[in-house]
């Protein structure tokens, strides 16, 4: 089955993850993926807490030729984002393949990594080929929320399920972007995300006295925590400079010939603005951030309440987490209390030794013209729960550029597709760096 196939069939199942534990479900979608696996020859193991059963991830070891060697695990997500149909183009949930893309919810986050993961699974199976090293297939529910009913509950519940395993590949990096230089060409940049922004989400609650909206006091619950809300969102958080974040920096510059100078912020900075829409993460990445995102007080406009909450998304680049946590207390203040919903630390992994060779060497293999260079993502992905388990983790999905320009796009947005031969072409790097590394 052609890789193009696979994704579309993938993407016709619903796997809408509405976040707070409410869920279409990756169910339907887990069976198939192991019924496919079980065809091919494999003995695939299914996953799910006792309380979610329509909450599966799937599990397949492939051992390795070698099995002294480190295992790896390489990782995909099966559930997605909700859609708002009537603002797409297309049916979001029919897989359509025409005008050189494949269309639907999850073509390009990331059931395109399902599938190409699947793609070379199948081959293995069909071919008698096997890895140099054990390697752990997973293809995880509920990455979309909090991973409580998939990565972190396998990690918490399952850790045998790693054992062996010392580098985790999951989603988003080491995708081809066009990018221009300073010469007036264009440098075909492949980013493999070596770090990870921090995450610290909290929860503010302020309590006070509810009263008639006609006599304020100036010191209610609602006033409490937008004072503090104010000095949170308004907060001039430092730049920092972790080695992943640095060498981004320096790999870009050294790829588009716009120097920078460390020292000078406003320098970084026109690098970011050099690259436009396409800076992605890089403004993002400089320092911590903390972002107010929702705020629930009152029930009637002539009442004042008693209890105001408020939830802030706080973002902190590696080196910096202890910094972030006693600097948010002192933001909050002593009226409010606060509390954490998620607290997942930053990752930086090496940019050397033999997977990382491994990585560039799948790459430039198909594309000699790449430049590849590590970086860090804004947000963050289930690497997090398995970098608790002592792994080094990396965002890794390489994909060729298409030659006719066509890019992928609608990632969490509307009319989400994916170029076929970007697809194509990732199958074959993907392939490559599994089989030799």
């Amino acid at each position: 089955m052609d890789v193009t196939e696979l994704l579309s069939a993938l993407i016709r199942f619903d796997t809408s993850n509405y976040g707070g534990g409410r869920s279409a479900g990756e169910r339907d979608c887990a069976e198939w993926i192991a019924d496919l696996l079980r065809e091919a020859g494999w003995e695939p193991q299914l996953w799910h807490r006792d309380d979610a059963p329509d909450r599966v991830s799937v599990s397949l070891r492939v051992p390795g030729t070698e099995p002294d060697l480190p295992g790896l695990l390489v990782h995909a997500h099966t559930d997605v984002v909700p859609v708002e149909t009537d603002d797409w183009s297309v049916p979001p949930f029919e897989g359509i393949i025409r005008d050189g893309y494949v269309w639907g919810r999850g073509a390009n986050d990331m059931l395109d990594t399902v599938a190409v993961l699947l793609h070379t699974l199948l081959r293995w199976g069909r071919d008698g080929t096997r890895p140099r090293r054990d390697v752990l297939f997973l293809f995880v529910a509920d990455e979309e929320d909090a991973g409580q009913w998939g990565a972190h509950w396998l990690v918490d519940e399952h850790p045998e399920l790693f054992a062996g395993l010392e580098v985790a590949i999951g989603e988003s990096g080491a995708v081809c972007e066009l990018l221009p230089t300073a010469d007036g060409g264009l440098a075909r940049v492949y980013t493999i995300n070596a770090g990870e922004r921090g995450t610290q989400h909290i929860r503010l609650t302020a309590q006070g006295t509810s009263g008639h909206g006609s006599r304020p006091s100036g010191d209610d619950a609602v006033h409490r925590v937008l004072h503090a809300l104010v000095r949170i969102a308004d907060h001039e958080w430092p730049l920092t400079m972790s080695n992943v974040v640095q060498g981004h920096y320096q790999g870009l510059s050294a790829a588009l010939g716009v120097p920078i100078d460390f020292d000078d912020e406003a320098s970084l900075l026109r690098l970011v603005d050099w690259l436009g829409p396409q800076a992605g993460p890089l403004r993002y990445i400089l320092r911590p951030s903390s972002t107010p995102t929702v705020l629930r007080a009152g029930y009637k406009v002539n009442v004042v309440p008693g209890l105001a909450v408020a939830e802030v998304d706080v973002r902190c680049p590696p080196g910096t987490e202890d910094f972030v946590h006693d600097t948010l207390g002192e933001l909050v203040g002593d009226q409010v209390s606060y509390e954490y919903i998620t607290r997942g630390a930053p990752l930086e992994a090496p940019t050397e030794g033999p997977f990382w060779d491994a990585m560039v060497a799948s790459i430039l293999a198909h594309d000699p013209q790449a430049v590849v260079i590590g970086g860090c993502m804004g947000g963050g992905t289930d690497n997090k729960a398995f970098a608790r388990l002592g792994m080094d983790t990396y965002g890794f999905t390489p994909a060729p550029a298409d030659p006719e320009g066509r890019v992928a796009a609608g990632y969490h947005g509307v009319d989400e597709r994916v170029p076929v031969a970007s697809l194509r072409g990732a199958t074959q790097m993907m392939h490559d760096f599994l089989h030799t590394v």
